[in-house]
């Protein structure tokens, strides 16, 4: 059962450190502060969409152009579909018939189904596996399948449609990248902040966390860190941190941002979260 606004802790007296990337950290911070928590901002991870100098481009412009070739589309996230609307805002006055569109998580969905896009969405999770159990993309053989996303990440869901006998092609709308901050920056908010908690919603988000915790020549040490809450989405993540030291690891209930300040009442409550 996902959490709601009732189920918010007090979080007051804590410092928490808010990762998601600069345009969509707002309703987190947000969260945090009707908590009482004050909230510290250091993007773990850059979007940088794909653009004409980029060698992927005329690809992607040819896809998205002939989007009514593909039978299945799948957006993996949402700034996949905030992305992808831009370029079929481009192309389609009118959206091709005949297009099953389907999307990784609710949030996701809802950008498209508010653009007038029938997207389902998995209701067992957030992630590839949850998608890959919906029936509809079972008996696949055959089909010609667009998956949307960033470049580099996860391919068991491609794989996967595969395997079942589809057509898989990826459309990276956009790269991610690892921020670079001038250590000042990281020194006063990493470690001089007193943090509390950390919330961390991808692994390459945790994994971007740790390399710029170090420093830009590696002279920080992340070792207290591992003392601190981390908040993560999935047990896979989960698993991720235990490997890099962290100790006191709280799952959240999904990635989005009331699931993940929800975690954070059973994560400070407790003394060690795996």
């Amino acid at each position: 059962m996902q959490p709601t606004k009732a189920d918010l802790p007090d979080l007051h007296g804590q410092c928490v450190l808010v990762t998601r990337p600069a345009h969509q950290a707002a309703q987190q911070i947000s969260l945090l502060a009707e908590c009482g928590a004050v909230a510290v901002h250091l993007p773990a991870l850059e979007i940088c969409p794909i653009t004409e100098a980029d060698p992927g481009y005329a690809l992607l412009r040819n896809q998205m152009m002939n989007l009514d070739q593909y039978t299945i589309i799948v957006c993996i996230s949402p700034n996949a579909a905030h992305l992808a609307l831009d370029w079929i805002d481009q192309f389609w006055p009118q959206m091709p018939d005949g297009i099953q569109w389907y999307a990784i998580g609710q949030k996701t969905a809802h950008i498209l189904n508010q653009q007038d896009i029938p997207a389902r969405h998995s209701n067992s999770g957030f992630n590839s596996e949850a998608m890959l159990t919906l029936t509809d993309l079972h008996d696949i053989k055959g089909k010609k399948i667009l998956i949307l996303r960033g470049s580099g990440g996860r391919t068991t869901l491609a794989e996967t449609l595969s395997e079942r006998g589809a057509d898989v092609e990826y459309a990276n709308l956009y790269e991610r990248k690892c921020p670079e901050y001038d250590d000042i920056l990281i020194k006063s908010t990493i470690y001089n902040s007193a943090l509390s908690s950390i919330l961390i919603t991808s692994g390459e988000a945790l994994s971007n966390f740790v390399t710029v915790a170090q420093g830009r020549q590696k002279q920080f040490s992340s070792d207290s860190l591992h003392q601190l809450n981390l908040v993560v989405p999935s047990e896979r993540i989960a698993d991720q941190a235990r490997h890099l030291g962290f100790t006191r690891i709280k799952v959240a209930q999904g990635p989005d941002d009331l699931s993940m300040v929800t975690a954070l009442n059973s994560a400070n409550d407790s003394e060690t979260n795996e």
